[in-house]
């Protein structure tokens, strides 16, 4: 069986920078992906067919990864799902709940190693942080919490290789993690790989 590359369409450099610190872990070669940065979701929206229908690399399987933000989950996920249908492609999409940072906020002892702020992962227990996907401005409560010292592209740098891959509290980031690892065929089913 030829492997499959994977590639991933997000729309923020954070997003790569989150990717490339996890899919190593997982057993994915840096040769075995890819990782479109959008200009944003409305680039993202925007663009992203054009980039599906144009693909040619064989054995190409896709990730779109977007923040939900305020809007509709579900509705947002079946648009970018009738997009790479119709493009030919096959893949997965996935919505962050809200920001990315939920999944910094759900393993918050990977931050406190990535950014050196001693007792940090103590607020793991704390109603704000047992369910992240819950919280309206993750950003935000995450620069609280360092103290201004986190910032989207190098904090995800830093923290993305201490994030471990299960148990995290981030619900949205358990399903990406058994998505990726379904449709590369590097794990079994669990209960995230809906």
């Amino acid at each position: 069986m030829t492997a499959k590359f994977l590639v991933c369409c997000v729309e923020e450099p954070s997003a790569k920078e989150m990717l490339k610190g996890v899919l190593p872990r997982l057993g994915v070669s840096e040769d075995s992906f890819q990782v479109i940065i959008f200009q944003g979701k409305q680039d993202l929206d925007k663009r992203l067919s054009i980039i599906l229908k144009a693909w040619r690399k064989p054995n190409s399987v896709f990730l779109i990864l977007r923040d939900q933000d305020s809007g509709d989950c579900q509705k947002i996920k079946q648009e970018l799902l009738t997009k790479l249908q119709t493009s030919g492609q096959t893949g997965l999409v996935r919505i962050v709940c809200r920001a990315l940072e939920t999944f910094y906020l759900g393993d918050l002892q990977a931050v406190e190693q990535a950014l050196e702020m001693p007792k940090l992962a103590q607020n793991q227990n704390k109603a704000t942080f047992r369910e992240p996907d819950c919280l309206n401005n993750p950003d935000q409560e995450l620069l609280k919490l360092t103290k201004g010292i986190y910032q989207k592209v190098s904090g995800s740098r830093a923290i993305s290789p201490y994030l471990a891959l299960t148990g995290n509290k981030s619900y949205s980031f358990n399903i990406l993690i058994a998505g990726i690892t379904q449709i590369l065929g590097l794990g079994t089913n669990n209960e995230y790989s809906q």
